[in-house]
């Protein structure tokens, strides 16, 4: 099987030199409104999703200089009209627009923030120029009555709509699912992975989850915006320790879906400095301090660009915001106690172990390999000596405390660190927690619940409709995922945050249970999880083409699964016990409970 061929940088690409992959495109879509408004106070749009762009119409003035206002905004006020005092960085923005005498076609240039558009924010395309988040417009002024034509233009990368579909018993769940497929489509307005509006930075977790999620909805744009915000990241990576280990995530993950092992290759050296092995202590396991902050490890992690804002120092981030952060908020560690040796952070070092020892296998270093393996032995060991607390059955926060918050528990959960006879008590502790994490460490609570069989659970905690929810961001109005469960927990939240969009990737990846296991998606795993589920109806991307998953009737004793999968994909199927594999047509499996 071929691997993804990625389009070359040229010498327009001023963002990133050197780069493996050219910068995507970002193109221009015009969507008319799905609902339009005249009264007195002019003209009002509702859109019916917020994309980041702006407006174009065609307007008549009877002279020239003649103004309107025009209001672009995410939020509803209470009057049904745009909110233009919306909480948080929530967007809204009133610009005034000096037409001409006569009838002409206008599009509304969008001023640039000095917060979005700084040193370290990704600039737009200079052809696109600058956009905002809306989904409704409102024209005042005059000339208001005059306005027709009236389009909202939407910016993103290459996308194919027919990529990914879902459909379940949950009505719920199905909304999530929207909701967070639109988010990833829609956050790709400047080509590269961003955390928001707020700031539009690059973040190596923000763009794992983003990466993931990507993957699990498009097939057009995935693999190459991927890429590129990865060498990115490489190249101008942000302050959190956690988010070191994130490049190594991310390489993997590039691997195992495009089969392309340029960039395993040509940044080697840089993954297995973001191991962070440099700060392993005699036990392997890592110690964070700041005098271990050695200008030669600073450097060969790229410490050394003039895009970094937080200063050359790691610090351990665990989860975000801290309870400091926000006023009448918990915060989103569950008061995690910070030591120099977190459980954290050791358990991340760990999976960077267990996966560089993949990669080094991959590109033909076999003796990396084996050391790899053997460091991720020794850490399995020391790990579960130092942090793991047999009279309880949990794991603590760091060495020397007592406290077992839930990020403590889920990340060895989720990276294979509980041996067996532990599973159930961590899983028992995990669920007295709740969603005591932000919607960016829910991506590895849920990975690690599923990972154990804990479906019925983690299908509960997807389509919770309490304010620690994403129904919850449904329900708030907005159409794309939030950068928190609700503002109380983050007063300064945006509302165009795919690191909010877990569900995409989980829904793929745990519920359909689609994952790769060989370059290329040329071998996949197949686990179905359905939980509560009876019947689903799905097609998720890869590379390959499509894999089909129809369930029905799945608690009865009709149950059935049918798997349609590409040419060149090959899958390893687990199912519950009494399924039997059945006669199906040609191209397709098919199994029955019997």
């Amino acid at each position: 099987m071929a691997a993804i061929t990625f389009p070359r940088p040229d010498a327009a690409d001023s963002v990133l030199p050197d780069a493996l992959t050219r910068r995507p495109q970002v193109l221009e879509t015009e969507r008319p409104p799905v609902a339009l408004v005249r009264d007195a106070d002019g003209v009002f749009a509702d859109f019916g999703l917020a994309y980041f762009g702006t407006v174009a119409f065609t307007a008549t003035a009877a002279t020239a200089g003649q103004e309107v206002r025009i209001h672009l905004g995410e939020k509803l006020g209470d009057d049904d009209r745009i909110d233009r005092q919306p909480p948080g960085t929530i967007r809204y923005r009133c610009l005034a627009l000096a037409l001409q005498a006569g009838t002409h076609a206008y599009r509304l240039g969008i001023p640039p923030l000095e917060r979005n558009t700084g040193p370290a924010a990704i600039p737009m395309p200079a052809e696109i120029g600058e956009v905002l988040p809306f989904r409704y417009c409102q024209i005042e002024g005059a000339a208001a009555d005059t306005v027709t034509d009236l389009v909202q233009i939407a910016t993103h990368t290459a996308w194919d709509e027919d990529a990914a579909a879902f459909a379940s018993s949950d009505t719920v769940l199905d909304a999530i699912w929207d909701i967070c497929r639109h988010t990833i489509k829609a956050t790709t307005f400047c080509g590269v992975y961003v955390d928001g509006d707020r700031e539009r930075i690059p973040y190596e977790g923000d763009a794992y989850i983003n990466q993931l999620s990507h993957y699990a909805t498009d097939a057009a744009g995935a693999y190459t915006v991927a890429r590129y915000s990865l060498e990115y990241l490489i190249r101008y990576p942000t302050w959190p320790t956690d988010w070191q280990f994130h490049i190594v995530l991310m390489a993997w993950e590039d691997y195992l879906y495009t089969g392309d092992d340029q960039l395993l290759r040509r940044f080697y050296p840089t993954l297995q400095a973001k191991t962070l092995t440099a700060l392993a202590r005699g036990d392997a396991l890592i110690e964070n301090t700041p005098d271990r902050h050695t200008p030669e490890l600073l450097a060969s992690l790229n410490f050394d660009h003039d895009r970094y804002i937080f200063g050359n120092s790691l610090m351990d981030l665990v989860d975000w915001p801290p309870g400091s952060f926000t006023q009448g908020g918990v915060g989103e560690r569950d008061d995690f106690e910070m030591k120099p040796v977190n459980a954290v952070i050791c358990a991340f070092h760990y999976r960077c172990l267990v996966l560089m020892g993949r990669i080094a296998q991959a590109i033909d270093k076999p003796a990396d390999a084996a050391d790899y393996e053997a460091r991720a032995a020794r850490v399995y060991a020391a790990y579960n000596r130092v942090f793991f607390d047999p009279a309880r059955g949990v794991y603590r926060d760091g060495e020397g405390s007592e406290h077992a918050a839930l990020h403590a528990n889920m990340m060895p959960l989720a990276f294979d660190l509980v041996p067996a006879e532990h599973i159930p008590s961590v899983v028992a502790h995990i669920k007295t927690r709740g969603m005591a994490c932000s919607v960016y460490g829910a991506q590895y609570l849920l990975d690690g619940l599923y990972r154990v069989g804990e479906a019925d659970y983690a299908h509960s905690l997807l389509t919770a409709t309490h304010d620690r929810g994403w129904y919850n961001m449904i329900r708030s109005g907005s159409t794309m995922t939030l950068e928190a469960w609700d503002w109380i927990y983050k007063n300064n939240l945006d509302w165009n945050h795919a690191w909010g969009a877990v569900p995409a990737n989980t829904i793929a990846r745990w519920i359909l249970g689609i994952q790769p296991t060989a370059p290329g998606c040329s071998r996949v795993s197949i686990r179905p999880q359905l939980g509560p589920l009876t019947h689903l109806r799905a097609h998720s991307p890869t590379p390959l083409g499509p894999i089909h998953v129809e369930a029905t009737d799945w608690h009865g004793p009709a149950a059935t699964l049918r798997l349609t999968l590409p040419p060149g994909c090959h899958a390893d199927v687990t199912l519950p016990p009494g399924f039997t594999p059945a006669t199906a047509p040609p191209g397709q499996l098919l199994y029955t409970r019997s």
